[in-house]
């Protein structure tokens, strides 16, 4: 079948794409950047397209002529500087309903969530609600799958955030540490998306996919610890206060593009729990418990690089822009003194004028590394400028490097750092 996979590039996505490949469909992933993607899954066809910029069925036409099915993995968790839920989640999918009556979609299988659940009427569940209910009513043959906390050989959001707190060393930080958790395993969920496909799944159905028995989140962090091949730690609370304080800076990085599993979204839900109803429908097939799931794919070392280097982002990259931002500001509090160590190469004036400039870059580079968007262009600006700013040094002031206040010396931790942002930058 020719199948038109929505989000193909997330992590339940990608798991999903990989599976029908394999099963042999035709397969294509749309997403709003696939240039990776289409790399590292040369035999699946990509489609880069923004959900927000899908809001009408005309819109819409182009992109579902010749498929058959339409799997809808795409989601976010907050809104934020990329993410608009009521544009992508709610508007673009009513767009999309319309536009599949008359473009000969046999199927929808609509990736959701439990929306009646904590957290309900905050714009995540609010959103996935409505765009359900408009798909029920839409005439539309459809299969709704409602997955619990997904667990996976990768990580991402929530699932990267519990390898993270597993690693945390010597102590077990918790919040909400009796919150009860039901997860599933992501291939699981990409079996069900198949069986929905083949019609073995009839429609109409509206599915919560969960292994059975239901964990805390303590327990769920200790399995992932183990996981990692980590002795216990003792568990500490983490209390409210701090949780508030890290959720509101987790909400403001959204707001510059951070996509980051702490925001106040993740917390309220996690805060009434991650679990199913009991009146629903049951499974399909029998689902992998956890430690089920955690046993098929053993940990390597690269998982507790992974799980220690996660929350060590936000840090890394704060200081890399307080960094750059104190030294363009500082050397306006002494402008004629900063601006001597062009004096051997520039009159005055032109010194004057380009430590200006200078000043002026390193605090636009501090900002840019800020923004998720720019971050990566930002930190290879950084080693341009920090290449230029040494090797001009080097030339008109190369006893510098044997100051003993290292003013040359100190800029390499800053290099290894910029180095380190970039190879940690990446979170799909």
């Amino acid at each position: 079948m020719r199948i038109l996979i929505l989000g193909g590039t997330g992590f339940i996505g990608s798991a999903v794409t990989r599976w029908l490949a394999a099963e042999g469909h035709s397969v294509t992933g749309l997403a709003r950047s696939v240039t990776r993607a289409r790399t590292r899954w040369p035999e699946v066809q990509w489609i880069a397209a923004d959900l927000a910029d899908l809001q009408t069925a005309e819109a819409w036409r182009p992109h579902l002529d010749g498929f058959e099915i339409v799997v809808n993995c795409a989601g976010a968790l907050q809104d934020g500087l990329t993410d608009d839920l009521a544009a992508s989640q709610q508007d673009a999918m009513l767009a999309l309903y319309e536009a599949a009556t008359t473009s000969g979609i046999r199927r929808i299988v609509q990736i959701s969530a439990r929306v009646d659940g904590s957290g309900a009427e905050l714009p995540f569940l609010a959103t996935k609600r409505r765009a359900d209910a408009a798909l029920a009513e839409s005439g539309l043959p459809f299969v709704i799958l409602r997955p619990a906390l997904a667990i996976g050989r990768n990580a991402f959001g929530g699932t990267a955030l519990l390898r993270a707190l597993a690693a945390f060393p010597f102590v077990q930080p918790l919040i909400h540490g009796e919150s009860p958790i039901e997860t599933v395993d992501v291939e699981d969920v990409a079996t069900a998306v198949a069986l929905a496909i083949e019609g073995a799944i009839p429609a109409g159905s509206d599915i919560e996919l969960a292994a059975p028995g239901q964990l805390t989140l303590e327990t769920t962090l200790a399995l992932h610890r183990r996981w990692l091949g980590l002795a216990p730690a003792p568990a500490i609370v983490v209390p409210a206060i701090v949780g508030r304080v890290v959720t509101a800076l987790a909400d403001l990085a959204g707001r510059f593009g951070w996509q980051s599993p702490l925001r106040s979204t993740a917390m309220t839900v996690m805060e009434g729990g991650v679990t199913r109803r009991n009146d629903g429908e049951q499974p399909p097939f029998a689902m992998r418990a956890l430690s089920e799931t955690l046993s098929v794919h053993p940990s390597g070392v690269q998982d507790l690089w992974f799980a220690r280097l996660y929350l060590m982002k936000a840090p890394v990259i704060v200081t890399l822009s307080l960094f750059w931002l104190l030294s363009g500001l500082l050397p306006l509090a002494d402008l004629e003194r900063a601006a001597s160590h062009f004096l051997p190469l520039l009159p005055p004036p032109a010194a004057t004028a380009a430590t200006l400039l200078s000043c002026l870059l390193d605090v636009t580079l501090g900002v840019c590394v800020l923004l998720r968007p720019l971050a990566r262009r930002a930190l290879l600006g950084m080693l341009a400028v920090t290449a230029l700013y040494l090797t001009a040094a080097s030339v008109v002031e190369p006893a510098l490097w044997l100051d003993p206040l290292g003013p040359l010396v100190k800029v390499l931790p800053s290099v290894l750092l910029t180095l380190t942002s970039l190879a940690i930058l990446d979170h799909r």
